[in-house]
């Protein structure tokens, strides 16, 4: 395939995802199963760290406003990456996934530094 154009790049991602979920109903399932349990992966995998990390204080509140940092990044660069136009509810699902798995990976290095 040659690329022209940045709107080409997009197309050479995701066309392949987008025929392969339109095949039939099951490969639609298959896709919305992954993104639903990897959101409640995500959910819990930051929620402990969360926990770990302790009781908002002076320190804890600095970590938690980065984490949410890296959260807003992580949206803002998935609302670039991202198509608008075709399965626009997966990606918005997977989206908030790896925002939320963003926040995470950030508790989870901090509190790895800080407290081990």
């Amino acid at each position: 395939m040659i690329i022209n154009s940045i709107s080409d790049i997009h197309n050479a991602i995701f066309s392949p995802l987008k025929s392969w979920a339109e095949q039939s109903s099951g490969n639609w399932n298959i896709l919305i199963g992954v993104g639903f349990l990897l959101l409640i992966g995500s959910a819990i995998f930051t929620y402990v760290f969360y926990k770990k990390i302790g009781e908002d204080d002076e320190r804890t509140n600095k970590i938690f406003l980065k984490s949410s940092y890296c959260v807003l990044w992580a949206i803002i660069l998935c609302d670039m990456i991202f198509p608008k136009d075709d399965m626009w509810n997966i990606f918005f699902l997977f989206k908030y996934t790896l925002a939320i798995l963003a926040g995470g990976i950030y508790l989870a290095v901090q509190y790895k530094k800080d407290f081990t």
